[in-house]
């Protein structure tokens, strides 16, 4: 399945499908784990362990 991060392209295979396994492929689980948030492409705080569906956006603030 493909999602974007930070509008970069992220393939993930199952089972990985959640947020943290998006953001631990594309390397910025460290900018979470200093403080920053994660948002889908509506604005809306997206959990680590949220599922994941082909064409997600997300973003790291």
């Amino acid at each position: 399945m493909k999602v974007e991060v930070n509008d970069c392209a992220v393939s993930l295979f199952p089972p990985m499908t959640t947020v943290r396994h998006a953001l631990l492929t594309a390397g910025l689980m460290e900018e979470v784990e200093a403080g920053g948030k994660v948002y889908d492409e509506w604005g809306n705080e997206a959990g680590l362990d949220g599922s994941l569906q082909e064409g997600a956006k997300l973003y790291v603030r």
